[in-house]
């Protein structure tokens, strides 16, 4: 196979990623009892370096900023996929440190989070590790 078919799977895998976390990530179940947690979250304000935040603000910021990453990284692997083989040669350091990306994302999935990041995680890794490999042959 070649890198830029795992290129492409890893790149919808990742648009999908970042659309279900964007879409997701600030949706909580009443079962999990965390609405006092949630309202206070809301609740504390406080100045930071000339900002008026609050704990809430600071979850919606690093929310969103993992699904622009994602939104991001869909579009480098789409984009890696489209190059020919001979200029994605030169590109080996960039193709394993973003694999290598990957698997930190995988290893602090599998630590703090659930099956379906888990899963995209380690699919996405799969996919760019494989695709480092054809790369560097």
């Amino acid at each position: 196979m070649k890198a830029s078919v795992f290129y492409r799977i890893a790149a919808i895998c990742l648009l999908l990623f970042a659309v279900g976390h964007t879409l997701g990530f600030r949706q909580s179940d009443p079962a999990w009892g965390v609405d006092a947690l949630l309202a206070s979250m809301r609740s504390v304000h406080f100045d930071i370096q000339g900002f008026h935040r609050t704990y809430w603000d600071l979850f919606l910021a690093a929310g969103f900023s993992v699904g622009v990453f994602y939104l991001f990284a869909a579009i480098l692997a789409w984009q890696l996929a489209g190059l020919p083989a001979e200029i994605l040669k030169h590109m080996r350091g960039t193709a394993w440190a973003f694999a290598l990306c990957f698997a930190a994302i995988t290893v602090v999935s599998w630590k703090y989070l659930f099956i379906l990041p888990i899963v995209f995680s380690v699919v996405i890794t799969l996919c760019l590790i494989s695709a480092a490999w054809l790369t560097s042959k």
